[in-house]
């Protein structure tokens, strides 16, 4: 552990009693909860970012808006804006957030609404005309002030094992006794095999309850699609093939990057990397200096590779005259399930079914 960690550890240890008290009292329902009249389903972590989220989500959007109208509620972070909005032809991330940004662009037919009090937020799409028939709940695991009707932990499969130190010394936002109010607990971004032997090992070493079920998740990543329309008439959108004599500049602000890293040096030989903090607004400045980062790579082949949530940014209105020019791909990805996906599939969706009330 750091030194700068180790000093703040008498803050952790306040930290903790803190949570624990404050779960102990909405646990007692000593402090208010809402239930919503709607069928929602909660997806979020014990720590603080980069178990995928936002890919879980887009898994169950697909699954269920064949056969339900579906809204997302997030938080909206980073945006600028307060108070509830259902997103209508945003300005940018700015306005938003990047996840809500993601949603919208890629779910047309979907409700995308952002709000920092998601108990007000509740109330207001449950008064919406059309009313949705569920409501994906972003990041809510740790939002006691709601109470959704299945609730899905999602775990980082590289950190199952390691020991983990609350906030702000370490990354966890409460004890890992929390995973207990869990009804799903999904292992995320583990390897595209997954032995049966690691996979009894993570069991046991988790210890679900005995309602709880545990499923294993892995990326399936996309093809390198560019951001923006190239100078000759390139579709936004277009696929792109690379080859490995191709250097490339990552460039991203996601909490943790490393399972993008790892699929990247697959994909290339040459991998430099400019890294920003999670969910960092990219300005004019920082395009100049990747810009400049990318000018001084010697090799004449070579492109700018970001992800799906960071090229939401690079597309704000701001930095789009200075981004439009560059070589900027992006790598979409998607959650695949080890074996038991049917079996999630038809969790979420009884529950949906049997939670719904006569409109």
């Amino acid at each position: 552990m750091s030194g700068w960690r180790t000093l703040l550890l008498p803050f952790s240890l306040l930290y903790g009693l803190v949570t624990i008290v404050r779960n102990w009292l909405y646990d007692k329902r000593l402090l208010p909860s809402y239930s919503s009249t709607l069928p929602t389903i909660g997806v979020g972590n014990l720590t603080t970012g980069g178990t995928g989220k936002t890919p879980h989500i887009e898994y169950l959007v697909r699954l269920l808006r064949p056969h339900y109208r579906v809204a997302t509620l997030s938080r909206g972070y980073g945006r600028k804006t307060k108070g509830f909005m259902i997103v209508s032809n945003p300005s940018g991330t700015d306005m938003i957030g990047d996840e809500p940004m993601q949603y919208y662009s890629k779910f047309s037919d979907i409700l995308v609404s952002v709000g920092e009090d998601r108990a007000a937020a509740l109330q207001r799409l449950e008064r919406h005309h059309p009313k949705p028939q569920v409501v994906l709940l972003d990041d809510v695991f740790q939002h006691r002030a709601v109470r959704p009707g299945h609730q899905i932990l999602l775990i980082e499969y590289d950190r199952i094992m390691q020991t983990e130190l609350l906030l702000p010394a370490g990354d966890l936002r409460e004890v890992k006794s929390g995973q207990r109010r869990a009804d799903t607990i999904i292992i995320t971004k583990s390897p595209a095999i997954l032995v049966p032997i690691e996979r009894k090992r993570i069991l046991e070493h988790l210890q679900p309850l005995e309602h709880q079920q545990v499923f294993f998740t892995y990326y399936r990543y996309g093809d390198f699609t560019r951001l923006h329309a190239k100078p000759g008439g390139m579709m936004m959108g277009s696929q792109y093939y690379l080859e490995k004599r191709f250097t490339i500049l990552m460039v991203t602000g996601i909490a943790h990057p490393a399972t993008l890293i790892e699929h990247l040096r697959r994909q290339s030989d040459k991998l430099e990397m400019m890294l920003f903090p999670d969910h960092h607004e990219f300005t004019e400045k920082d395009i100049r200096r990747i810009q400049e980062t990318f000018d001084q790579i010697a090799n004449p082949n070579k492109i700018l590779v970001t992800t799906e949530k960071d090229a939401m940014r690079f597309r704000n209105p701001r930095i789009d005259a200075l981004t439009r020019n560059m070589p900027i791909f992006y790598i979409p990805i998607e959650v695949a399930f080890h074996q038991d996906g049917e079996k999630f599939d038809q969790t979420i969706t009884r529950y949906v079914t049997a939670a719904r009330k006569p409109s």
